[in-house]
């Protein structure tokens, strides 16, 4: 088990150079895991349109898999597991997610039926458990307060590079191989890098950077009532929890739909529809992303709120350009509308995350995310891209092939209740504030 260091991770860029330890080099690399992450996730989006024709799937079925199945343990495991990552070796715990998730996805590649794939994507879910909430803990504990917003909306470039890596990928492989290869690379690469990451990543010392330097940080713990009542105690973790919860129902819903709404209302190939989505995600994603955090470094340490303001704007401005893509008839006009929404749906990433390690005191980061990612996942990636399928499957009868349309457009609301929430607790989020101690 890793002893945590001193102070030597925390030094300031470029100090450490490229050796093990140095924050950009691990902050790097948790990037990329999490870029693994993500590719993994939307790889069955992408690849619906096949799978439903080779394991002869309805969209309800694709739905329960591409959302429920992974979130099950997902979302109900991450909690335990962030509360042994808040005690033991947080890099150990992520090499051994890592590798976890990986193989369940090249098991994916066996799969000949519903169930078989379902349990498989259950195993991706119970991996990935592991793999993001002790990750936020490490890069609050590598770099200081007012970099923070910065270091944690790089890191979360992972989702749309992710999603663009999975989409591109997974849209290739099926069409040149066939979508069995395409999860069995995708595994086989992720238990690769699994060594390789522990090489490199050390756990430093918990809330180190939160303190001050004439004061040595406090080996705090708490037990189960003491979190309880600490979380308990702060109104605006709740309301960022179910905030990001409605968002992500929309988001993650949406990014699982819109390659079979090409398909199927446009006629592009699956290979056209995923490198045109994977570039608008790619650039779009990253650009709102980075946009999002450099706002919240800059307004959010003198104005708590500010973390929380930022999504609140971009989520209703995004509602209004996404049905004009979702409902216009003209391919170029949709590809370009769908583009604003894209790039916005990205700016609450870094701010959000700054905001839940800020409320809960740096003892508590690992149990917190996890319970903010248990709530976000739960609803948001369990719920999501099933609610649309029962959707798109009621309005079969009526509307048959464009019946996606409609279903993408019912799922946009979820983004104005999201910007609701995300406001009720921006008149919170200053009281709940963790002081460094």
């Amino acid at each position: 088990m890793d002893q945590e260091p001193g102070h030597d991770p925390h030094v300031k860029a470029g100090k450490h150079g490229s050796l093990p330890g140095s924050p950009f080099l691990v902050l790097g690399v948790l990037l990329f895991v999490y870029i693994l992450n993500f590719a993994d996730r939307v790889l069955l989006g992408v690849m619906a349109v096949p799978i439903k024709e080779d394991l002869g799937l309805s969209d309800t079925e694709l739905g329960l898999l591409g959302g429920t199945a992974f979130a099950l343990f997902y979302a109900t495991l991450g909690v335990p597991i962030a509360w042994l990552a808040d005690r033991k070796s947080r890099s150990w715990i992520i090499t051994i997610a890592l590798a976890t998730w990986s193989g369940f996805t090249a098991l994916c590649a066996a799969a000949v039926s519903f169930p078989q794939l379902f349990l498989a994507r259950l195993g991706v879910g119970v991996g990935e458990a592991g793999g993001v909430a002790p990750s936020y803990s490490l890069i609050a504990d590598y770099f200081p307060p007012g970099q923070r917003a910065r270091a944690l909306g790089f890191y979360s470039f992972g989702i749309p590079i992710g999603s663009a890596v999975g989409l591109a990928f997974g849209g290739l492989m099926a069409t040149a191989f066939d979508w069995r290869t395409a999860f069995l690379t995708m595994g086989l690469l992720g238990i690769t890098i699994a060594p390789v990451f522990k090489f490199i990543v050390r756990d430093p010392v918990r809330g180190g950077l939160d303190v001050k330097k004439s004061r040595s940080p406090s080996p705090v713990k708490f037990n189960v009532r003491e979190t309880a009542s600490v979380l308990k105690s702060k109104p605006s973790f709740w309301l960022l929890s179910l905030g990001s919860a409605m968002s992500a129902t929309a988001s993650y819903g949406i990014t699982f739909w819109i390659p079979s709404f090409y398909v199927r209302s446009f006629s592009l190939s699956l290979a056209d529809v995923s490198l045109i989505y994977a570039s608008l995600i790619l650039v779009g994603g990253l650009a709102g992303t980075w946009i999002g955090a450099n706002l919240g470094d800059k307004f959010g340490p003198q104005r708590p709120a500010a973390y929380v303001l930022i999504p609140v704007v971009a989520l209703l401005v995004s509602v209004p350009f996404f049905v004009g893509a979702v409902s216009t008839g003209n391919l170029y006009l949709s590809l370009s509308l769908l583009a604003v929404p894209t790039a916005l749906g990205g700016m609450g990433y870094g701010t959000i995350l700054t905001a839940i390690q800020h409320i809960v005191p740096p003892a508590l980061r690992s149990t917190g995310s996890s319970i903010f990612l248990l709530i976000n996942n739960l609803i948001g990636l369990g719920l999501g891209s099933l609610i649309l399928g029962v959707i798109s499957d009621a309005m079969t009868q009526q509307y048959g092939s464009e019946s996606l349309r409609y279903a993408l457009l019912c799922g946009s609301s979820f983004y104005v209740v999201g910007a609701l929430l995300f406001f009720l607790a921006s008149r919170k989020v200053a009281a709940d504030w963790e002081l460094a101690r």
